[in-house]
């Protein structure tokens, strides 16, 4: 950021004072902020003074120092801070202030400091031999969709081009600044599209003013007669058939039952006590959607005509569970007698470290290890290999 200074003592006033004028919007400007809070009138009374001496003089900070009582060091870093200040005399006439961020430079920004460094000074923020123009290059100004443009005061001129740059310089160099056109300096309205609007030029897509008259009503949609055709209140509403754009119902209470969303919806309604007693009606915790009572859960879980068998689920289903066939195998290990076919070992293999064997001594220890029973552990071990048949390895192999 650049370093801001008051200009020299040689060109700075002696005293300064609003006008009679200046000085009624000074009092009421500062009303209007409450007690102890009038300093924030600060940064109006720093732009009025600029607007009536053209620049922020060092007299003009003393006096809103001491007129809103602030230290003048705080008053002078608000004026140095805020580049909208001019901290040096500028043009009587006009101060230029020209354009030169990205829209405006790709636009042309730099033929217009060519052109105010021509008819102005080489260099901004300096006089001309009258005292009467000066310009300097400024950020953006916020008309970035005409630019080029620059600003004089508090106008702007857009969509210029150096020539007519050039002209209105001379305007106000001459005194006929308030003769030249403000805004856009080609055929556009405001920051409409060159040439002139391209859409919401008829009023639908396809009668344009001429049709809507002669069906007796405007473009904005009202009759000849200058009547509304449609209710003010009603006119941004969007012509549908839900409830909710329903111009009948009003608000809650005020429509008639008969003309009611919901009285209609009553209609068609199902009576939730209706299928109460079937099975899976939700009376004994379940849904419609699932099995409730024991017989469906088995027949769910083991197929139709296979549930349960006095009174005992069956466990012969196509969805036995895990638990239950490994049950099953412990059964029928326990029932295998030395010889049985199924529990006989082919012959030639090896049973000296076959867990089997170990099973059945370890499965009738498991068995009998109650402290009810009084049993000793060898007793137990003894007991739970009589109940199978442990292979010896001195006997030969069968």
């Amino acid at each position: 950021m650049s370093v801001r200074r008051l200009a020299e003592d040689t060109v700075q006033p002696q005293s300064f004072a609003f006008s009679d004028e200046n000085e009624r919007w000074a009092v009421a400007t500062i009303a209007k902020y409450p007690e102890a809070r009038q300093q924030s009138a600060v940064i109006p009374l720093l732009m009025r003074a600029q607007e009536q001496d053209g620049w922020v003089t060092k007299a003009a900070i003393e006096y809103v120092a001491d007129r809103l009582r602030m230290p003048m060091i705080r008053v002078l870093e608000v004026a140095t801070f805020y580049t909208q200040f001019q901290l040096k005399p500028v043009g009587t006439r006009a101060h230029v202030q020209v354009c030169g961020t990205t829209p405006c430079m790709l636009r042309g920004a730099e033929d217009l400091k060519a052109v105010c460094r021509k008819h102005i000074h080489p260099e901004p923020f300096h006089l001309n031999e009258a005292g009467t123009l000066s310009w300097e290059e400024v950020e953006c100004l916020g008309a970035c969709v005409n630019a080029p443009m620059v600003m004089i005061f508090k106008d702007t001129y857009e969509d210029l081009t150096p020539e007519r740059l050039g002209e209105i310089i001379e305007a106000f160099d001459a005194g006929e600044g308030a003769s030249v056109r403000k805004g856009p300096q080609v055929d556009r309205h405001l920051s409409v599209p060159m040439g002139g609007l391209t859409t919401l030029t008829a009023f639908n897509d396809e009668d344009g003013p001429d049709e809507a008259r002669a069906r007796g009503q405007s473009a904005s949609g009202s009759s000849a007669t200058g009547e509304a055709s449609t209710p003010p209140s009603q006119a941004g509403r969007v012509e549908t058939s839900a409830p909710e754009t329903d111009p009948t119902i009003q608000a809650p209470g005020k429509a008639s039952a008969a003309d009611s969303h919901s009285a209609k919806e009553g209609e068609t309604s199902v009576d939730p006590a209706a299928g109460a007693d079937q099975p899976g009606a939700g009376r004994t915790g379940g849904t419609s959607q699932g099995p409730t009572d024991q017989k469906q859960r088995d027949e769910a879980e083991f197929g139709a005509g296979r549930g349960s068998v006095d009174g005992k689920p069956r466990t012969d289903g196509p969805l036995k569970t895990k638990g239950e066939a490994a049950e099953d195998r412990v059964v029928r290990d326990e029932q295998r007698v030395p010889g049985d076919a199924a529990g006989a070992a082919p012959a030639g293999e090896d049973l000296s470290n076959r867990e089997a064997g170990a099973s059945g001594r370890l499965e009738g220890e498991r068995r009998n290890t109650s402290d009810t029973t009084g049993t000793p552990a060898s007793e137990a071990g003894a007991s739970g290999s009589e109940n199978r048949s442990v292979p010896n390895a001195d006997e030969p192999k069968r």
